[in-house]
């Protein structure tokens, strides 16, 4: 399959980040000006010129508002405003007859809600394409070849456009440019429909990194958990964000309080479908480390359970919260009958995530499915489970906890349990319906 290089001024085709782009259209540039354009990625990444200053480990989103795809008489044009500029790939496929825009790697947002079909394309799906990647699946209501291909990237802020034009062409040209380019093994389930999900259905994670402001949570040798535990959860956001199948909020982005009925409030008003408290205590005296991952219980599993639920719970009792239930008896009926409901989820949750941990490389503590009487875990409504990284009064947790690159592993292994739990729930889901 060719590659294939827009000519235009300004017009970067993935070239940027090494990474080349695909379609199943000729070749646009050779001779003098494909030499041009090497020459000129070249430069750009000896000199660091501005137009590829961008950091791409950070997700890019797009601007919705500032996106379309329009018909332009038998063809169309895509128009994705990014806020930087990433490496993306664009090949064809049939069966049916589709155009891929693979991007390294964006969050897509709304999208759906501002970029409708058109009578060239007919359905418009976005979501993940694998670790790193992120996917745009464009159906077609004929064979059309990606004639242009381009990305113009603003040298001030590093904001990009990316912009496809599909014109018409015939069948025995489009089938024998379709496929995916060298190197790249799609899933039969790809190769024969849109597998993506599209932005409805983006699965609403509400993080919540434990403690912060006044209350530090544990301490050793100048680790504090509520900034470790932040650090991660703005991490693992970006993890979740360039899946493409997720949102996320925060219930502290700073080193600042939050009672813990204000923590479930933040899930609850983002309509999240996960609550997640992220936490890493320690040990005045003997030895622990490891994972452990808590559902909500009357009863402790243990004396230790209690023993830590009562710590985590002091800290907003300290800060002038009373925790107190006030629930008049028919409000008490009402929760207990949703927690009928949510309890099984979020045992179903904290499963898949002991296994997304233990597939990832963490450490575990011994028993690492236990309960507690944790006051940020009541959301009757919301399957929440607190996770417990590691201790840091063990050494090897706490450098663990430190370590960008075990971090990266570890939230990787999240975002793929939750994924298989929101697949999975929503299967029971189905089954309860029916």
């Amino acid at each position: 399959m060719p590659v294939k290089i827009a000519d235009d001024a300004g017009l970067q085709s993935l070239g940027i980040g090494g990474t080349l782009c695909y379609d199943s259209g000729n070749e646009i540039l050779g001779g003098r000006p494909m030499m041009r354009a090497v020459a000129t990625l070249f430069l750009t990444l000896l000199l660091g010129l501005p137009a590829l200053a961008q950091d791409f480990r950070a997700v890019a989103r797009v601007e919705a508002a500032q996106s379309h795809l329009i018909d332009q008489g038998d063809g169309a044009e895509l128009v994705l405003a990014l806020t930087q500029a990433v490496p993306y790939r664009v090949f064809t496929l049939e069966g049916p007859d589709r155009v891929v825009l693979d991007f390294r790697e964006v969050a897509w947002g709304d999208l759906a809600d501002g970029l409708d079909a058109s009578e060239a394309v007919t359905g418009v799906a976005t979501g993940g394409a694998g670790a790193g990647w992120s996917r745009m699946v464009l159906t077609l209501a004929a064979p059309m070849a990606v004639t242009r291909a381009g990305m113009v990237t603003n040298a001030q802020d590093g904001t990009a456009i990316v912009r496809l034009q599909l014109d018409p062409t015939d069948r025995a040209g489009f089938a024998a440019a379709a496929g995916p380019p060298a190197g790249l093994n799609l899933p039969e389930a790809v190769l024969s429909a849109p597998a993506p999900s599209t932005a409805g259905d983006l699965i609403m994670v509400a993080l919540d990194p434990g403690h912060g402001g006044v209350d530090p949570g544990a301490q050793r040798d100048g680790g504090d958990e509520a900034e470790l535990m932040l650090i991660f959860a703005l991490e693992l956001r970006e993890v979740l964000l360039r899946s493409g199948r997720f949102d996320v909020v925060l219930t502290r982005e700073g080193d600042w309080f939050v009672s813990l009925p204000e923590r479930v409030t933040i899930a609850r008003r983002a309509g999240a479908d996960i609550f997640l408290s992220l936490h890493a205590d320690a040990l005045a005296e003997g030895r622990a480390s490891g994972a452990t991952v808590y559902t909500l219980s009357d009863t402790a599993s243990d004396e230790a359970s209690a023993a830590l639920a009562e710590a985590h719970d002091r800290a907003d009792l300290l800060a002038g919260v009373d925790l107190a239930g006030n629930d008049d008896e028919v409000a008490g009926v009402l929760i207990d009958l949703a927690r009928t409901e949510t309890a099984p989820r979020s045992v179903a949750l904290a499963d898949q995530i002991v296994a997304g941990l233990g597939t990832a490389g963490a450490p575990l503590y011994s028993h690492p499915r236990l309960e507690a009487g944790f006051s940020v875990l009541k959301a009757a409504d919301i399957p929440s489970v607190l996770l417990e990284l590691g201790f840091l009064s063990d050494s090897d947790d706490l450098d663990n906890l430190r370590d960008a690159a075990w971090r990266a592993r570890i939230q990787a292994g999240l975002r793929d349990a939750m994924l298989a739990w929101a697949e999975a729930d929503a299967v029971q889901s189905t089954l309860l319906r029916q």
